[in-house]
């Protein structure tokens, strides 16, 4: 299923949660009770992002209002930020969660399901302008639907334009060119890549792209399963890799926030920034100046058509009290209207799953970012999404971060890791 799932975006183009406390879930609101949706209908509405914090927050709270002014359905909004629904979601599944929430698609969408957490949303499909492909994206190991996709996105190589057009920079399509680009921008007296990892979730993503680059994607995604060694030649030689990279990164970079990382990009300080295209919510006015490369091949027998795209979307909490009244509200999330109010209210609007979505309002950036993705041979969910939450958030977040402190104990932290990874995956 994975393989199938993570080829979601082949030939398309464009087309909190609380928990940490208990006052936090006190503050939804909401009744108990009430009709599906409609006059008198109710629904809590959980977002892993905290008010105030951007686009990202403007975007969730006005498909919100979207929907409780279509509908007539009342909606409650509990915004917690996204580090705390990161790392609370499981306690806050099992207490007293909100009807809908935000979450993804991927491994732990369908762990979720088998754990019971998350309602079964088979009846709410199909849902129109949402093809096979994202069907695949939100059924879990059951062959259920669990999930509904609202948006996409890549991760890629980021920069400023005008950056390197001063400096007579272009993007580099081989890794010689890479190599002599990164040797260039330091010579300039320029940190070739901003780099933070302050939040620990980061820099999944420099590995994951490292191990699909040398290794391919399918055993990556064996890798995520628990499948493949850790402390195993193909793994060391990723974080060997990594580590003959490092100097071309911002230094102590478990002190930086990735915002921050961000701003040193936009400043100019750093030339390149490998994550998400959400680096624009942090740029400000310097995001009409951001393009991007996908990283170049490392091996030629591998080449350089898998990469990091994640799904964004919702879910139904098995635990919520208005289950009829979420999964009315968790159908039209999907739908083509729910995409156009987040893309219409918001500075930094998002690619629509939706393929009758507006794409008028489109950026250059989006235009491209669909266009990379539509044409890319395989795509992974990110390392936090792909794997069991677990081995995600108690391994692999404190391995990467001792490796960054001491990139030197590779075996060291591959025989930790692979320890580790059989007490948890068997």
């Amino acid at each position: 299923m994975s393989a199938t799932r993570r080829s979601v975006m082949r030939g398309m183009a464009l087309s909190g949660l609380a928990v940490g406390g208990a006052n936090l879930l006190a503050a939804c609101g909401g009744d108990e009770g009430g009709a599906a949706s409609g006059a008198g209908a109710s629904v809590k509405f959980g977002i892993n992002e905290a008010e105030g914090t951007g686009a990202a927050y403007d975007r969730l709270k006005a498909i919100g209002e979207a929907y409780a002014k279509e509908s007539g359905t009342k909606v409650a909004l509990n915004a917690v930020d996204h580090n705390t629904f990161q790392e609370s979601i499981n306690t806050y599944l099992q207490g007293t969660p909100d009807d809908v929430f935000t979450w993804f698609a991927g491994f732990r969408m369908s762990q979720f399901a088998e754990n019971g957490l998350i309602t079964d949303l088979s009846e709410e499909w199909p849902i129109d302008g949402l093809g096979d492909s994202f069907k695949q994206a939100a059924t879990a190991s059951d062959g259920k639907q669990y999930f509904v996709p609202i948006s996409y996105y890549p991760w890629a190589v980021f920069y400023r334009k005008s950056v390197f057009e001063k400096n007579g920079w272009t993007a580099p399509t081989t890794n010689d060119d890479f190599m002599a680009l990164m040797d260039d921008m330091q010579g300039k007296g320029v940190t070739p890549f901003a780099f933070g990892d302050k939040d620990g979730w980061p820099a999944m993503g420099t590995f994951d792209i490292l191990n699909m680059r040398l290794n391919g994607f399918d055993f990556h995604m064996s890798l995520m399963a628990g499948d493949e060694a850790w402390d195993g030649d193909e793994v060391k030689g990723v974080f060997d890799t990594w580590r003959k990279l490092l100097p071309y990164h911002q230094e102590d970079p478990l002190g930086r926030t990735w915002q921050e990382a961000a701003t040193s990009m936009g400043k100019g300080e750093c030339g390149m920034y490998l994550l998400g295209t959400f680096v624009v919510d942090a740029l400000g006015e310097n995001g009409e100046d951001l393009d991007f490369f996908t990283f170049p091949e490392l091996d030629s027998s591998i080449g350089s058509d898998a990469l990091d795209a994640p799904i964004d979307g919702f879910c139904v909490a098995a635990a919520g009290k208005n289950q009829e009244a979420g999964k009315a509200m968790a159908k039209w999330l999907g739908s083509a209207a729910a995409a156009d109010a987040g893309n219409n209210n918001a500075d930094a609007p998002f690619i629509a799953a939706n393929d009758g979505a507006s794409t008028s309002t489109y950026s250059d950036l989006q235009k491209k970012s669909a266009e990379v993705v539509g044409a890319a041979a395989n795509i992974a969910q990110f390392m936090d999404r792909d794997t069991n939450a677990d081995f995600a958030n108690t391994v692999m977040i404190p391995s990467i971060q001792a490796f960054l402190k001491d990139p030197d104990d590779i075996d060291g932290v591959t025989s930790s890791i692979q320890e580790q990874a059989n007490s948890i995956f068997g």
